[in-house]
């Protein structure tokens, strides 16, 4: 069988709307004969079977996946291997504390290193890096089912805020002791 004929079919039987983002060696398992994995990739999106999301990521189109969470779904697996979290601008503008809402753009801690990730149309991820501890933090994390991420609280956004210098000119003051 074809390498694309297979990707399709594994696809096909697998994805759902739960489990549509896929890394490129989530891919390649699908297709373990295949030596040009870069070349099967570049065909299955030409072929408009995937759409590539950023380097190494790749969405798998079902109907009715909540786009809203892509950047969400593609950092989660994109750093798979590292303790990340939502916080910063992400955070504070979900709760209300910062009236600027960042459009296409996520910011997470993290414990590999910063780095911002063009993912085209799509938008941008922005990983921060943290010397935290999962245990230092784990208080002031809740685990995010819609983006598939640990969510920092206020307290730890503003903490995280002051700990890379980031901008507190936004911050709407009333808000943010009215949450913390």
């Amino acid at each position: 069988m074809q390498p694309l004929r297979q990707l399709e079919l594994t696809l096909r039987v697998l994805a759902d709307r739960e489990r549509c983002v896929f890394a490129a060696a989530d891919l390649a398992a699908a297709v373990p004969d295949c030596g040009q994995l870069a070349v099967l990739l570049s065909r299955a999106t030409k072929a408009g079977l995937l759409r590539r999301v950023c380097k190494g990521i790749y969405l798998y189109p079902v109907p009715d996946y909540p786009s809203g969470n892509l950047l969400c779904h593609a950092a989660a697996r994109l750093r798979a291997g590292s303790f990340n979290y939502l916080s910063l601008e992400s955070v504070l503008s979900d709760a209300g504390v910062i009236s600027q809402v960042p459009m296409n753009w996520i910011s997470l801690m993290s414990s590999g290193r910063s780095h911002v990730v063009d993912c085209g149309d799509y938008g941008h991820i922005e990983f921060v890096h943290t010397v935290q501890h999962p245990d230092d933090v784990a208080g002031e994390l809740v685990y995010d089912p819609e983006s598939r991420l640990w969510r920092a609280s206020v307290r730890q956004a503003i903490r995280d805020m002051k700990a890379t210098r980031r901008s507190l000119d936004l911050v709407n003051e009333e808000v943010l002791h009215g949450l913390v």
